[in-house]
């Protein structure tokens, strides 16, 4: 298949109905609204559902979320306290009703139009999850330097000890089948759930296929709230999950078999 993503459906009678957006929000306000406005219009392969969490947001963000008159179907979730994106993800996941679960982060930093062609080949069922990788761009994309520098070094160390060849495992586009994504036992709060989610996907029997991604980087004064500790912390994440951590903890007992590799290789 041609690493693109403009992809034509070819399976006319899919079983999936409806694909859930993830959409974790902290001290979004300064351009909330713009973004309500448009992935409220989004057009997607499927029947979409919005499904917002607001990790104790400081500013006006919840607010301007609950008063957001909304065209498609959606779910508010309120975190009282201030856990993180992965605390946020992981109630997301829990309380989607999607046949297909899409991380979305609530900026413009990545281009919600390309995700009807990263999600086709999961409807077509030609993959059980999809990255969208910012490093696969035919035309060169200028990147901040150490933020470039770090996230392909934790990507190099990622596919060293997952064994998962990725350009980009720190995408925040990831997209996957709802009966994955929903039956791994997700841990980490902060921004440890791109090599956690990894490292343990990288233990099942999956179809993983990565496509290019446009991406536009904001600044600190922009919002963007990633820092150097987060990279510390995604270093150890990624020791951890894979080195460290028990492999029998990684999955609800429900995860089905057919994800499940033969002769135990993944305990």
């Amino acid at each position: 298949m041609k690493d693109s993503v403009k992809i034509k459906s070819t399976n006319k009678n899919s079983s999936y109905k409806l694909i859930s957006l993830i959409i974790p929000i902290y001290n979004e306000a300064g351009h909330l609204k713009s973004f309500l406005e448009k992935i409220d219009k989004l057009k997607l392969p499927l029947n979409k559902e919005l499904v917002f969490i607001n990790d104790a947001s400081k500013d006006e963000s919840f607010q301007i979320l609950s008063s957001f008159k909304f065209q498609s179907k959606h779910l508010i979730l309120n975190q009282e306290k201030n856990q993180g994106k992965g605390a946020a993800l992981r109630r997301g996941f829990e309380e989607a009703h999607g046949d297909i679960m899409v991380v979305q982060d609530a900026d413009f930093e990545y281009d919600m139009e390309e995700l009807p062609g990263l999600i086709q080949p999961v409807i077509d069922d030609k993959a059980d999850a999809v990255f969208g990788s910012r490093f696969r761009k035919e035309v060169h994309q200028v990147h901040r330097t150490f933020h470039y520098l770090i996230n392909r070094l934790l990507t190099l160390l990622s596919n060293l000890f997952s064994g998962m060849y990725l350009s980009d495992m720190e995408t925040c586009y990831k997209i996957f089948k709802a009966d994955i994504i929903q039956n791994v036992n997700l841990q980490s709060n902060r921004f440890g759930f791109e090599p956690e989610v990894t490292a343990k996907i990288a233990r099942l029997r999956l179809r993983v296929k990565e496509f290019p991604i446009s991406y536009y980087p904001r600044n600190y004064l922009e919002g963007k709230k990633i820092t150097w500790k987060d990279g510390v912390a995604a270093l150890r994440h990624i020791l951890y999950f894979n080195l460290i951590a028990s492999k029998k903890s990684f999955f609800k007992p429900t995860i089905p078999e057919k994800y499940i590799p033969g002769s135990g290789h993944w305990l």
